[in-house]
């Protein structure tokens, strides 16, 4: 398994919030824009409202396994953006995970295969 190519400097951050496409779930926001690629890129935000750096560390851990999983079924050439909200910590694997797949499929980002 390959690593996953991420954004990581804050002009592509400030882009995305500001002309990407975004979906609201419980327990994260996920943001998507096209560029102009190949393959995917993604980064992941946590803020210190969510809590101290043992509760951060665990939901961007999370949110990358949740995105890990499912990256073969997203379309490629699309920039990610996800973000984590309070209940991201603590909220059960199973839900994280429909929640991200509801949100793709709410973005138009997730392929159909039969």
């Amino acid at each position: 398994m390959k690593p996953a190519v991420t954004l990581k400097k804050n002009h592509e951050f400030r882009r995305m919030y500001q002309k990407g496409a975004s979906a609201v779930g419980g327990s994260m926001v996920v943001y998507c824009r096209r560029n102009r690629l190949d393959h995917n890129r993604v980064g992941f935000t946590v803020s210190v409202k969510i809590g101290n750096a043992v509760k951060r560390n665990r939901a961007r851990r999370r949110l990358r396994e949740v995105y890990r999983l499912n990256a073969d079924r997203l379309r490629q050439g699309w920039d990610f953006v996800i973000v984590a909200r309070g209940r991201t910590g603590g909220v059960a694997w199973q839900e994280l995970n429909d929640t991200f797949l509801r949100l793709c499929r709410k973005l138009k980002v997730l392929e159909d295969k039969p």
